[in-house]
C-alpha cells in the first residue's frame, strides 16, 4: 500500500487517481488545511496531521504501508518571506517525523516533492540537476533541507529516497472529476480562467520589462496528470535499483505570460482584461528546467506537453463546476 502524505492536495490527488487506475493500494493522509476531501474518490482517507506522531503510527499499524510519497507541503513564497517559521515547521519538521514513523515501521522507500525553487537565480538555462542550488527564499530553502535530510537519512537508516524538482505544474484531469483550486489562487492559468469566467475582474502581468521575447517572465509548464505518471515511475525505479536520485520535471520549454494569456483567450473564445503591473520580487526572467535525466533514467515522455492542451484541460474542469 502507498501512503500520500498531502494527497488530497492538486498534484498528490492527481497521482492518487493514477495509482489505484494502475491497481496499487493506497491510503491518504491529509489535514484538508489546503486539501479537498471531495478530491480523495480512491483509496482510503485518514484526517491527519504529520505534526502528531501518534496518528501517523496509527495509520502505519493499520495499513500495510510500502512506500511514502510525500506532497505535503506550504508552497506560497511571498507568504514564506513574511512567516518563515510557519514553513520551517510544516515542511521540514513535520517531515521529519513522517521520516522517523517511516523508521520505526521499517518502511523504506521515500519519493519526495521538491521544487525548482531549490536552485534559487539560474545561472544556465536550461537548469539541469547540476545547476548550483541556492535558493532565495524559505520555501526554497526549506525543500532543500529536506534532500539533505534524505541524504543523511539514505546513508544512516537506508531509507531510499527520490527528489522530484518541480517546473510550473498545470493543467487539471482530463477526466475532468479532479483540478487545481487553491486558496489563495497564485498560478497564472487558473487566474486566467477566473478572469474568463468573470470570477475575477483581470490578470495581473507582474514585470513588462523583462529581458525576454515580449517582456513578460517565461516558464516551464508541466501537465499535472505527466507529473502524477512520473511519480509512480520513480517508485518502480526506486524498488528495482534501491538508488536514490534527483529528477528535473519540465517541458524543456517557456512561454511567456502573454503568450499563456493568449492562448487562453484562443481556447475560451473570451477577450480577458490585463493589468500591468510593478516586477514581484524575486522573479527571474526566465526558468526552463531540462528533464532530460528524467526521460533517460525514468524513460518517461510528458504526453501533455502541448500549452494549448494544458490549458484546455484546465479549462474543461473549471467549466465544468461552474455550469
Amino acid at each position: 500500500m502507498i501512503f500520500l502524505a498531502g494527497g488530497a492536495g492538486y498534484i498528490g490527488s492527481h497521482t492518487n487517481k493514477l495509482l489505484n487506475k494502475l491497481g496499487y493500494q493506497t491510503v491518504v493522509f491529509d489535514s484538508l488545511v489546503y486539501g479537498h476531501r471531495e478530491f480523495v474518490k480512491w483509496g482510503e482517507f485518514i484526517l491527519g496531521d504529520l505534526a502528531n506522531r501518534e496518528q501517523l503510527r496509527a495509520c502505519f499499524m493499520k495499513y500495510p504501508i510500502e512506500a511514502v510519497m510525500h506532497f505535503s507541503a506550504f508552497a506560497y513564497v511571498g507568504e514564506s518571506v513574511i512567516d518563515p517559521a510557519k514553513y520551517y515547521k510544516n515542511n521540514v519538521s513535520n517531515t521529519l517525523n513522517l521520516l522517523d514513523v517511516m523508521r520505526e515501521f521499517d518502511v523504506r522507500y521515500f519519493i519526495f516533492s521538491s521544487t525548482c525553487a531549490t536552485y534559487g537565480e539560474p545561472v544556465e538555462i536550461p537548469i539541469s540537476e547540476t545547476h548550483p542550488r541556492r535558493p532565495v527564499n524559505p520555501y526554497g530553502k526549506s525543500k532543500l533541507m529536506v534532500e539533505e535530510v534524505l541524504k543523511d537519512y539514505d546513508r544512516a537508516y537506508g531509507i531510499k529516497h527520490i527528489n522530484l524538482r518541480y517546473f510550473n505544474a498545470a493543467g487539471a484531469d482530463p477526466d475532468r472529476e479532479i483540478g487545481e483550486r487553491h486558496n489563495p489562487e497564485t498560478h497564472l492559468i487558473p487566474l486566467t480562467i477566473y478572469a474568463a469566467l468573470g470570477i475575477e475582474d483581470h490578470v495581473k502581468i507582474f514585470g513588462t520589462d523583462y529581458p525576454t521575447r515580449d517582456g513578460t517572465c517565461i516558464r516551464d509548464y508541466i501537465h499535472v496528470q505527466d507529473l502524477a505518471d512520473v511519480h509512480i515511475r520513480a517508485l518502480e525505479y526506486l524498488k528495482a535499483s534501491h538508488t536514490s536520485e534527483s529528477f528535473n520535471l519540465g517541458n524543456g520549454n517557456g512561454f511567456s505570460v502573454r503568450e499563456v494569456i493568449k492562448t487562453a483567450e484562443e481556447i475560451m473564445r473570451k477577450k480577458i482584461k490585463v493589468v500591468e503591473w510593478n516586477r514581484r520580487e524575486g522573479d527571474p526572467p526566465v526558468l526552463i528546467g531540462s528533464s532530460e535525466k528524467a526521460r533517460t533514467v525514468l524513460k518517461w515522455e510528458p504526453k501533455y506537453a502541448n500549452l494549448a492542451t494544458i490549458i484546455e484541460t484546465a479549462w474543461k474542469w473549471h467549466k465544468k463546476g461552474l455550469f
